[in-house]
């Protein structure tokens, strides 16, 4: 099915749904999702957007600038997921206690205001790795219409891009917690540190970044195809510099480049292992 027609099915289905609460952090998924909504809905739709320690601060602004060019009303809450000690200890299933009190918050925004429905903006694609916060989008009842209507990542970027959507090819962004290994807790300044690391390395052009933090080292993440780039002489002294005056004494690069939850191979390897 084409990314079009994939389109025209995801606001036939939002139109039937006719009032919901969005989950939107500004990405290239749920800023297509609130396009769709936007149109298919017009009042029915509050846009929510969660602040905490744990994203930057940056991410606010762009949700907001877009959700403002719609016109739809946006709402900011504060999160508190650092404290609650099952997300601070960092275990596998630290994402589902995040998601649940996201979920949570918007399903009682939605009750307040009469309306059936929570929306993300998951996609089909997600399904294909360890997802945990999709256990309590589903406890808590939250609609996936994107996965109903059938979009994976390409069909996103592809009708984003179609729709002159400014994010169409905003790299993939994903919770600071996620930079830190299962079983290392979370802590405000271990995300300050890792943000910190990753503005430096988007500094010398690298789009798709992740800095990987295991205490005292980093582990570079950038695409495949700027490997070259990252390690050539110049290049790589500046960025280990920097680093080690973040704080870093090990600044790495990982030679097979960013993947989507490369902290999730730790538990394939333990799966394995049992």
């Amino acid at each position: 099915m084409k990314a079009d027609t994939k389109w025209e099915n995801l606001k036939t289905l939002l139109a039937g749904m006719k009032h919901a609460v969005l989950a939107y952090s500004g990405g290239v998924d749920s800023s297509l999702l609130l396009k769709a909504a936007s149109e298919a809905m017009g009042p029915g739709l509050i846009a929510v957007t969660a602040v905490s320690e744990t994203y930057p601060p940056s991410e606010l602004y762009d949700a907001q600038e877009f959700a403002g060019s719609l016109g739809v009303t946006h709402k900011i809450i504060h999160t508190t997921e650092l404290k609650t000690e099952e997300f601070v200890r960092n275990g596998p299933d630290r994402c589902y206690h995040c998601k649940y009190e996201l979920f949570s918050r918007l399903k009682a925004i939605a009750e307040s205001e009469g309306m059936a429905y929570v929306i993300d903006g998951s996609n089909c694609d997600d399904f294909r790795d360890y997802r945990p916060g999709r256990r309590a989008a589903e406890a808590l009842g939250v609609r996936s219409p994107l996965v109903e209507a059938g979009f994976g990542k390409s069909d996103i970027r592809e009708c984003a891009k179609g729709l002159g959507l400014p994010m169409w090819d905003k790299p993939s962004l994903a919770c600071l917690s996620s930079r830190i290994p299962y079983g290392t807790r979370i802590t405000v300044e271990g995300l300050d540190k890792v943000m910190a690391a990753e503005d430096v390395v988007r500094s010398f052009g690298f789009r798709q970044v992740r800095v990987r933090h295991y205490g005292d080292t980093a582990r570079i993440e950038v695409d495949a195809a700027d490997i070259g780039r990252m390690a050539s002489a110049e290049t790589r002294d500046k960025i280990v510099d920097a680093l080690k005056d973040i704080g870093y004494i090990y600044v790495t690069l990982d030679l097979e480049g960013y993947r989507t939850g490369s902290m999730n191979d730790a538990l394939k390897t333990k799966e394995l292992e049992g």
